[in-house]
């Protein structure tokens, strides 16, 4: 441990007292900490989609798809090169690797500013490509516990929460403070830098999973070449459809967030700055309380069974808010509230514990990071297709019926997709069991 963190330590020790796996004490600064920092990641990754870059267009696009774009190209490569590096990275080396990470990130967004349209597009996809790695790093401090489930899903909860805060900060800066659209980004980051800096140095203070916790969940550990070809060997199969179907969440979710600002100017509501956050407050607070219930059960098996289950109920949420708004039973806000409810219902557990509990049902030593980061990797690549087949069919269309037509098509998808996965994962635990007698 570095000096710093050693100081740091000993404050929060003297805060706290000594930090026991699975303690109160362990949950709340666990959970805070992580919540803060990815969230303060956002804060260098989306504040610019608060903007709509209008009068700029390349290759015959509008430039705000070309700036989606390269991120997401960036974010994709990140996290294709993410699967390994996340595997293999040592826990003394996570603190010294998020703060290289946002540094990079940060001085993309520098040039961005510096370099004038369109030539500093490419500023986007060197932002991209380092942040992919934050999340598998600071999920590396959370899991294999008995609490990963609480920690998780605050953590999993700062992707709906940061998105929306991220673009009120990024729409706050133009309005308020007069800064240019091109700085913006830049700037928002300085708001976010020391929250992040301090949340880093406590999440280094977390001591590793205690003897229980390995009891209950196995051990984690770093997956060499050897460990990941035995793992893909033994669940790629299941895993296909499972990937596809967070494939599908993942275009979904990336959407909502970067075009947003476009759908709430369609319906009448772009000059009010806080909708952003107002709505992914509300829906991070309507998930989370729904996947919290996954920390009190006991059963590794039980609870990944139910993580398909709620997948499944999130897609039908989805479909059915968007059929509530298309014959006009519900207002806007309401449709996206409900909908975006679904998708993060189908979203989250992919993300803070699907695969914890994978690994702890067919008792596999390794780390979430490397099957995360196959998911993640996939699930960019579906965005990036389907942003380019968007900008590249001219279509006709208004955002609200792109929106609706994505949400019914991605559901009715996801619904086949998980269940085929499920069927799968059944029957590979059925042979471990019947190994096992």
């Amino acid at each position: 441990m570095e000096p710093g963190s050693i100081t740091i330590q000993k404050k929060v020790q003297r805060k706290f007292g000594t930090l026991v796996p699975g303690s109160i004490s362990f949950v709340l600064l666990a959970s805070v900490a992580s919540f803060i920092t990815y969230s303060c990641m956002y804060g260098f990754r989306k504040p610019y989609t608060a903007s709509s870059y209008a009068g700029y267009s390349l290759f015959g696009i509008s430039y705000k798809s070309v700036l989606v774009i390269a991120q997401v190209l960036g974010y994709m490569a990140g996290k294709f090169y993410g699967i390994r590096f996340i595997a293999t990275i040592r826990p003394r080396q996570r603190a010294g690797a998020i703060l290289v990470i946002i540094a990079v990130a940060w001085s993309a967004l520098l040039l961005f500013a510096l370099i004038p349209p369109p030539y500093n597009f490419v500023c986007m996809f060197l932002n991209g490509f380092p942040l992919a790695m934050v999340w598998g790093l600071v999920f590396s401090y959370l899991e294999g516990r008995k609490v990963t489930e609480i920690t998780g899903a605050i953590l999993a909860t700062s992707i709906i929460f940061a998105s929306g805060l991220a673009k009120t900060v990024g729409k706050w800066l133009m309005l308020h403070w007069q800064v240019s659209e091109w700085w913006m980004p830049f700037a928002a980051g300085l708001i976010f830098i020391i929250p992040l800096l301090v949340c880093v140095a406590l999440l280094n203070t977390l001591p590793p999973p205690g003897e229980e916790d390995i009891r209950h969940r196995t051990l984690r550990k770093t997956m060499d070449k050897k460990d990941r070809k035995l793992f893909l060997k033994r669940f790629g199969i299941a895993l296909i459809p499972v990937v596809l179907a967070y494939g599908m969440l993942t275009i979904l979710r990336d959407f909502c967030e970067d075009f947003a600002n476009e759908l709430w100017k369609e319906v009448g509501l772009g000059g009010y700055s806080n909708i952003f956050v107002d709505v992914s407050t509300l829906v991070a607070v309507i998930v989370l309380v729904v996947v919290l219930f996954f920390f009190f059960i006991k059963n590794n098996y039980t609870a990944f069974k139910l993580n398909h289950v709620a997948i499944l109920a999130g897609f039908l949420i989805a479909i059915g808010a968007t059929l509530l708004f298309s014959y006009g039973k519900i207002s806007p806000i309401l449709w996206m509230v409900a909908a975006t409810s679904g998708l993060y219902l189908g979203y989250m557990p992919y993300n803070c514990f699907y695969f914890e509990r994978l690994l702890a049902t067919y008792r596999v030593q390794g780390n979430v990071g490397f099957v995360m980061y196959i998911a993640d990797a996939f699930g960019y690549l579906g965005t990036v297709l389907v942003l380019i087949i968007k900008e590249f069919t001219h279509l006709q269309y208004s955002w609200v019926s792109l929106f609706k037509f994505l949400f019914y098509a991605i559901a009715i998808t996801g619904i086949v997709l998980i269940s085929i996965g499920w069927l799968l994962f059944k029957n590979i635990y059925i042979i471990q069991e019947k190994n096992n007698a």
